[in-house]
C-alpha cells in the first residue's frame, strides 16, 4: 500500500504495505485534517490491517460451477465477525481459503482478505501474525511481521484508546471494518492477478468519553496476488483515496447507537 493511502502503511519495501508509523494515522480510514492519533487509526484500522472474514465459492464443487454450492457455518460467529454461509473452507484464523484458480476466485480472495486486514484483529499481536501468515506469500509475510509489530506498538494502541493487548475499555466498542463495494481485475495470468477493490471503511471508538468517534472513508485497495500453495496469496498491495461519493444529509448516530449496531450487525463474506 502506498504511503499516501489513508488506510495504508509506510512502504516497507517488498509488499509496500502501509504501516502506522510516522504520522500515526498516515493511512487509515480517517480524514487528514484530524489529529495525528485519528490519522493513525485511519491508517491501521480500515485499510490494511487487517480476521474476521468468512468466505465464498465452495472448493468442493467442480470448477465449472465456480464453487456455487455453499456449506453451512460450522460455528456461531462472534457479534462483530462476518457471519452467514461459508462456500469455501476456512483456516484457524477464520479467514476463507480455497478460492477458485480463476479471475473470479482472485476477486473473491481480494475482497475477503481486505475485510480481514481491515478488522480489529490486526490490533492483536497473535491474530495479526496469523493473518499475515494466512493471507500473504511466505516471503511477503516474513518481511512484514517485524514492521507490523513495530507499527502496532503499545503507544499506537494507547492513542486509539486500546490497551496493550488491543482491547477497548470497558463499556466501549472499538470499530474497524472494511466494506467492499466492488472489484475489478486489472491484469490476470495463470499464476498472477492484479485486483482492485473499491471499499468504504469504518474506524474509531464508540463509548462514553471517546475522543475518536467512528468515522468513514472511501478507498481503492489494489492487490498483487500470486497462486501459491493451492490458493491466492498477497504478494504486494497499495491503496489510494476515493472515489468518494458526495456526503448525504444523514444525521450522525450517537455513540451508543454505533456500539449497538456494531454488536448487532455482523459482517459478510464476499464472492464475485
Amino acid at each position: 500500500m502506498s504511503t499516501s493511502g489513508e488506510h495504508g502503511y509506510p512502504d516497507t519495501g517488498q509488499t509496500r504495505t502501509h504501516l502506522p508509523g510516522g504520522d500515526p494515522y498516515g493511512g487509515a480510514p480517517r480524514r487528514t485534517p484530524r489529529s495525528s492519533s485519528r490519522s493513525l487509526i485511519t491508517v491501521v484500522g480500515v485499510v490494511v490491517l487487517l480476521i474476521a472474514a468468512i468466505a465464498f465459492a465452495n472448493r468442493g464443487t467442480s470448477p465449472k460451477d465456480g464453487g456455487a454450492k455453499a456449506r453451512a457455518v460450522g460455528s456461531e460467529a462472534a457479534p462483530t465477525a462476518p457471519s452467514g454461509t461459508k462456500p469455501v473452507k476456512t483456516e484457524d484464523t477464520g479467514v476463507p481459503a480455497g478460492f477458485a484458480h480463476t479471475e473470479q476466485g482472485a476477486q473473491s480472495a481480494a475482497s475477503n482478505y481486505a475485510v480481514a486486514l481491515g478488522s480489529t484483529n490486526m490490533f492483536k499481536r497473535d491474530d495479526r501474525h496469523a493473518l499475515l501468515k494466512a493471507l500473504y506469500t511466505p516471503a511477503a509475510a516474513a518481511s512484514l511481521q517485524a514492521p507490523m509489530d513495530k507499527a502496532y506498538s503499545s503507544q499506537l494502541l494507547a492513542r486509539m484508546g486500546l490497551d496493550a493487548q488491543g482491547d477497548p475499555p470497558k463499556n466501549s466498542t472499538f470499530v474497524s471494518r472494511v466494506v467492499p463495494i466492488g472489484t475489478t481485475v486489472r491484469a490476470y495470468a495463470d499464476d498472477k492477478a492484479k485486483v482492485a477493490l473499491w471499499y468504504t471503511g469504518l474506524i474509531g471508538m464508540a463509548g462514553n468519553g471517546s475522543t475518536d468517534p467512528v468515522t468513514s472513508s472511501w478507498k481503492t485497495w489494489t492487490f498483487d496476488l500470486e497462486w501459491s500453495g493451492g490458493d491466492w496469496k498477497i504478494a504486494a498491495d497499495t491503496q489510494k483515496d476515493g472515489p468518494a461519493p458526495v456526503p448525504g444529509d444523514d444525521k450522525a448516530a450517537t455513540t451508543d447507537e454505533i456500539s449497538k449496531a456494531t454488536e448487532e450487525y455482523g459482517g459478510f463474506t464476499y464472492a464475485r
